[in-house]
């Protein structure tokens, strides 16, 4: 067993990731399995169905990191190269391993209840180099192959989120486990809201030189908040706990007027545990969102408890018959207001009786705009029937990215009204 601290880099493969067409899920969760096990993860890297990119990125790799994770390209059709490739980097021949056939006709026969006989194409799925440790894969065919080439670990993944998620959890990780004696990483995070980076830095620079060596600061920011967060990467795990211990509550104290949480959770969550503690019943009123808030919110198991509905008043005659804006208001200053946000919170008190209300109304893009109000401006509300609180959002992005970061400033101002009430 080896005594270093081990690092780690991440492949995927598949063109369908460098043009945007599927979003990379796989390395974040496998960044984070390996760092739960104390292995530091120091790069993250996609390239296409390409031989000659995928051999580059192994040799690059593996001057980096101690153990190189590849996912992607272990299919049955012709793109699918990864295996065949690896064969041939680690100067091996593909072998039929008689127990993986067995599983995939298993999974043929008894599972997915395919009728005729297997494809050749189906068969070689059990086509294995000869020079790798197999990972059985008990969901799919393609298994996992585990080769050593000068001292380094290369792990190949399929690159289906579940089947990958399995064979991390049930094999990689105990396998690595035993492999080395690896870093006591830990993390803390808290949330803060309502200052910039260089603000939070400014006010932080002191506290920042004087960290041990073993521990960093990390600035996160997203959607108009920011994290903070400490690490610890060492030998000692009660070492690491001591001094994230002693470090974290100065860091509190030191970001307190923009303090949100002192963990890393989803505002949803927060929202929804504040709800039931309190007895609260909560609900929206959705213009140019179109309900985004309330998947949000609806997204936490047992948010039927708090949650009660949403009305999403797209179109100003809804707005007008459901929720009692005034036609005065969207003659005078429009749908796009502080006054017809304000009007929409009440008039969804009134029709879901729940105690809280949060609303919507802008224009997201990208037609829409008028001179006095350009694309990206939005007017969010949060609310009860005695106090309601606006802000005002002049957003700069395509519609996609205003949605969710209105979406985001609309849970960020319902928790500011929360915090501020006793319930």
């Amino acid at each position: 067993m080896a005594t270093h601290l081990p690092t780690a880099s991440i492949i995927t493969i598949g063109d369908e990731l460098l043009i945007g067409q599927t979003i990379d899920t796989n390395s974040a969760f496998i960044a984070q399995e390996l760092n739960r096990i104390g292995i530091w993860v120091r790069r993250r890297v996609a390239v296409g169905d390409q031989a000659e990119e995928i051999r580059n990125a192994l040799d690059q790799e593996a001057m980096k990191s101690d153990l190189i994770l590849i996912t992607g390209g272990l299919g049955p059709t012709a793109d699918d190269m990864t295996k065949p490739l690896l064969c041939d980097y680690f100067g091996g021949k593909l072998v039929r391993d008689e127990s993986v056939l067995k599983h995939i006709e298993y999974l043929f026969q008894e599972v997915y209840r395919r009728p005729g006989a297997l494809l050749e194409r189906n068969k070689r799925q059990a086509d294995v180099p000869d020079v790798c440790e197999v990972l059985p894969n008990a969901i799919g065919t393609a298994p996992g192959m585990l080769f050593r080439k000068e001292g380094k670990i290369f792990i190949s993944l399929p690159g289906v989120p579940a089947e990958m998620k399995k064979l991390v959890a049930e094999q990689v990780l105990p396998l690595l486990s035993k492999e080395w004696i690896t870093a006591s990483i830990q993390h803390k995070t808290l949330i803060t809201a309502g200052a910039g980076e260089s603000v939070l830095a400014e006010a932080l620079a002191q506290f920042e030189q004087k960290l041990p060596p073993s521990i960093k600061l990390a600035y996160l920011p997203k959607y108009g908040m920011v994290k903070l967060r400490l690490t610890y990467v060492g030998e000692s795990d009660l070492v690491g706990l001591d001094l994230l211990n002693r470090l974290f509550p100065e860091l509190e104290a030191l970001v307190q007027e923009w303090l949100i949480a002192s963990e890393d959770v989803g505002l949803e969550i927060l929202i929804g545990e504040w709800m039931k503690k309190n007895n609260k019943t909560l609900g929206t009123a959705e213009s140019c969102t179109g309900g985004s808030i309330a998947q949000v919110l609806t997204s936490i198991p047992g948010s039927s408890q708090y949650f009660i509905g949403s009305v999403v008043s797209y179109a100003n005659r809804i707005k007008v018959d459901l929720l009692n804006v005034q036609q005065e208001t969207l003659l005078t200053v429009g749908a796009v207001s502080e006054q017809a946000v304000k009007e929409m919170i009440q008039g969804g008190l009134q029709i879901l009786r729940t105690d809280f209300m949060v609303s919507v109304s802008g224009i997201l893009g990208p037609g829409g705009a008028t001179p006095e109000k350009p694309v990206g401006t939005v007017w969010i509300a949060a609310g009860t029937k005695e106090k309601t609180i606006t802000r005002k959002l002049n957003l700069q992005f395509d519609r996609t990215r205003n949605t969710v970061i209105t979406t985001h400033q609309s849970l960020l101002l319902l928790w500011e009204l929360l915090r501020t009430n006793e319930g």
